[in-house]
């Protein structure tokens, strides 16, 4: 059964200097994060889908896809917490982070104990305003999530998914109650060049189904919106209701 214990916040440290990377990186682990890696803007942005980091640490001077342009393309699918690693005095750079929708910002050079400080309290900040994914999710009875272990168990039995069903359904529960669009789903799980690509979503959400619904013909958890995309059913919700 799915066990309670969570898992590391995991962070994505976006840089073009190895040393930088490998600097972070061994204070972080230090302080108990996981650490994933990206050297460019194009690895961020596949990082983040595949990896579903809890925050980003994202460097604003990288060659091809800058640090902002990355920013930019990741607030059109994605609303994970980015710390922006700036120049000392730049302020023009901070300021268009902040516009763009970067969380924060951090200028170089930092010491350990700030930027620990400055992950841990945007972190506390976005996960109390926006929920977080972390732990056992009871659907219920029968549905129950480990998003730490990335595990699904039906019926008391583990459920084998492939990593772009978790994806899947990882934004649809995460969003749960409202509608996800075609547009929406396809850019956070396969991504953004993929997003005129409707059946891919069709597709995967039938596997979803025939792996998770009792009776995936009529089924109670993913739930169709015709013409539009999918919604996950709003379990809190149901939930809240039966305490009260």
């Amino acid at each position: 059964m799915p066990s309670s214990q969570q898992r590391p916040r995991r962070i994505l440290v976006v840089d073009d200097e190895d040393r930088m990377r490998r600097f972070i990186r061994l204070n972080l682990e230090y302080d108990g994060f996981e650490v994933i890696e990206a050297a460019n803007g194009r690895e961020a942005l596949d990082q983040v889908r595949e990896g579903l980091p809890d925050l980003v640490l994202l460097d604003v001077m990288m060659p091809e896809l800058d640090g902002f342009e990355v920013l930019r393309i990741l607030r059109e699918t994605s609303e994970v917490p980015v710390i922006m690693l700036t120049a000392k005095g730049e302020e023009e750079d901070i300021v268009r982070g902040l516009e763009l929708g970067a969380d924060d910002y951090i200028t170089k050079p930092f010491s350990t104990r700030e930027l620990v400080s400055r992950i841990k309290a945007v972190l506390r900040r976005t996960e109390a305003m926006r929920g977080s994914l972390h732990g056992v999710v009871e659907v219920d009875d029968r549905l129950k999530i480990d998003f730490d272990r990335r595990e699904v168990w039906v019926d008391g039995k583990l459920v084998k998914l492939r990593p772009t069903e978790y994806r899947l359904l990882y934004h649809l529960v995460k969003n749960a109650g409202w509608v996800m669009t075609y547009e929406q789903l396809l850019a956070r799980v396969w991504g953004y060049e993929y997003r005129d690509e409707y059946h891919y979503v069709r597709l995967y959400i039938n596997y979803l189904r025939q792996k998770l619904e009792e009776d995936p013909s009529n089924p109670k958890y993913i739930l169709t919106e015709r013409g539009v995309g999918y919604r996950f059913v709003d379990f809190k919700r149901k939930q809240n209701e039966a305490k009260s």
